[in-house]
């Protein structure tokens, strides 16, 4: 079977805005199933977004002076250990805490609300939305947990919330929400429901995944007492994330995690036990050598996002009300939406097309057109397939868009014209699921080199 890509119709590749901070991979080229190749069109930004290339930049210069922090002698030890608990400081600027909250560095948002659940008081009352992502939905567990549906308005929202906690018991209590969806992009009213939390004397905290790579973070202003990102989402791909708040239920936890960093003194006990005595700050809860690259990979990459917010907000909107506009044109096409009164949103959108199964709509997309999107639950299965069922499309999955930096005009372009080419024509290859993925059958793609036997 034979494929040319009808070029016609696609615009040439335009630059990303120079006052935009660039990323690894803009000008990366990838193989068509045609035998031409094509620049990738990144259009999955929400999964991971891709290394700013002040990131690299800065990490490339780090290297060299990487060694053991907090008690290393050495010169090169000094350097990190500073560099590492600097990055504390550039996180807290990052989401303006108050001056008594703690930043304890993670893998990532799943690694932070674990942790949190683990420190919660005994007998806390949780109340959580049922369409959260997995990693701030999963982590509570037990009889104090109110998990209760997402209502299809904002104020509503606010109200769900108010309702579950007059019905919760006497006792700590906590609010976990997200701030942005990960399947739809809408921005929860976080604020308003933070007002709500604290005039029923709850805590609230706030899964900014998704929010933080787009909108400006403050603990002070939205009155939030917790707040979870990581860094593969914000330009940072290098295994770190943060969990930031107050510190008191932090510091009266058992640590997280057993060993060296966390324990203070450890000396012999009776009866061939040991006596341990634990770290009182936020090293409490990062036993083990830390991830000082990933920490600093992660504190450039907020410095470079807090000092570039209001163009990459424009860049964005721009962006995505092209893309929404562009889908109304594609036959079959139902956007799904978690609140029918509209709102503020960042740059994820969630689709379904009538007649083509998710996962094999983005393999063609990926083998005929170059361009990288999403296809699945999203790691939120109860919203998604809700959220499915509401448009009267027949799937249990969607496909789901996601811009950021570098993303260009002619991304959103191609994508929105290989939709209509799609729904008119079809798919020019054949495609089958071969290890539980759809994929082009035969595949003559040939991978880039250090993949390769």
């Amino acid at each position: 079977m034979t494929l040319a890509l009808d070029r016609t119709a696609v615009s040439a590749e335009t630059a990303a805005l120079p006052e935009l901070p660039a990323v690894a991979g803009a000008r990366l080229r990838v193989p068509l199933v045609s035998g031409d190749d094509i620049g990738y069109a990144n259009l999955d930004h929400a999964a991971s977004a891709p290394c700013l290339d002040a990131v690299r930049d800065a990490v490339d210069e780090f290297l060299p002076w990487y060694a053991s922090v907090h008690r290393g002698a050495g010169f090169a030890s000094q350097v990190s250990t500073k560099l590492y608990e600097r990055t504390r400081d550039t996180i807290r600027r990052f989401v303006d805490a108050r001056a008594g909250d703690t930043v304890i560095f993670t893998r990532n948002t799943t690694d932070s609300f674990n942790l949190l659940a683990r420190a919660v008081p005994k007998n806390t009352s949780v109340v959580v939305f049922d369409t959260e992502h997995h990693a701030a939905l999963l982590p509570w567990r037990g009889p104090n947990v109110h998990r209760i549906p997402l209502p299809g308005t904002r104020l509503a929202a606010v109200s769900a919330v108010d309702s579950a906690l007059a019905a919760c018991a006497e006792g700590p209590r906590l609010v976990v929400l997200t701030g942005a969806s990960n399947v739809t992009g809408e921005v929860l009213p976080v604020a308003e429901i933070a007002a709500v939390a604290r005039r029923r004397g709850a805590r609230i905290a706030l899964d900014a995944a998704q929010l933080s790579p787009h909108r400006g973070v403050s603990l002070r202003e939205s009155d939030v007492d917790y707040v979870a990102f990581s860094g593969h989402k914000l330009y940072a791909p290098f295994g770190a994330g943060v969990l930031v708040g107050r510190a008191d239920w932090l510091r009266a936890a058992q640590p997280y995690l057993a060993g060296g960093g966390a324990s203070k003194v450890v000396s012999s006990a009776d009866a061939g036990d040991v006596s341990v005595v634990w770290n009182h700050g936020p090293e409490r809860h990062e036993a083990g050598s830390p991830n000082t690259v990933g920490v600093y990979a992660l504190g450039v990459a907020c410095e470079q996002l807090a000092a570039n917010r209001a163009a990459l907000e424009a860049h964005e909107h721009a962006l995505l009300e092209k893309l929404r506009r562009g889908f109304e044109s594609v036959p079959g096409l139902a956007e799904l939406k978690l609140f029918e009164d509209a709102g503020d949103r960042v740059g994820t959108v969630s689709f379904v097309l009538d007649g083509f199964e998710p996962g094999r709509l983005a393999a063609v997309l990926s083998a005929e057109y170059g361009i990288g999107v999403r296809d699945g639950a999203f790691c939120a299965h109860i919203a998604t397939r809700r959220l499915i069922g509401r448009t009267g499309v027949e799937a249990k999955q969607a496909v789901r868009v996601s811009i950021g930096l570098g993303t260009t005009e002619e991304h959103v372009d191609r994508l929105l014209l290989a939709l209509r080419q799609i729904v008119a024509r079809g798919a020019r290859w054949s495609y089958a699921v071969v290890d539980g993925r759809w994929a082009p059958t035969p595949d003559p793609r040939a991978l880039p080199s250090f993949l390769r036997d």
